[in-house]
């Protein structure tokens, strides 16, 4: 099971990585939404700020979108799906006391065949 923390990272830790990726003690972490607005901004030709603009826009439709509960498409990429989960037993591991978790919704994403084989093509 992954664990995910905060870290306060030293920045003169931080390396460019492939010009995309950040290195961390030997770990690459994630795009950023920065790095996303870059290249847009570079490809397109445009202010940092239109680019971040373009992005948060594009974000706050697919954050409406799945929160309204409808899934979302997009052709070549994938599709995200909400997903209704039932009430179930658990258990608080800091007390073992037994509890009923509440039922919820998950998003899932399920990659399209485009993505699929662009992915296992640089492996």
């Amino acid at each position: 099971m992954k664990r995910f923390f905060k870290l306060s990272i030293d920045p003169t830790s931080l390396k460019r990585y492939e010009g995309r990726f950040f290195k961390w003690k030997d770990q690459i972490v994630a795009l950023t939404k920065t790095d996303i607005v870059e290249r847009i901004a570079e490809k397109n030709d445009c202010s940092p700020t239109e680019a971040k603009d373009v992005l948060e826009e594009l974000l706050e439709i697919i954050k409406s979108t799945l929160a309204s509960g409808e899934d979302l498409m997009i052709s070549g990429f994938g599709k995200f799906q909400v997903n209704e989960k039932q009430p179930r037993k658990g258990r608080n591991p800091a007390t073992g006391n037994s509890m009923v978790l509440a039922k919820r919704r998950v998003v899932t994403f399920k990659c399209a065949g485009k993505l699929k084989g662009r992915i296992n093509e640089q492996n």
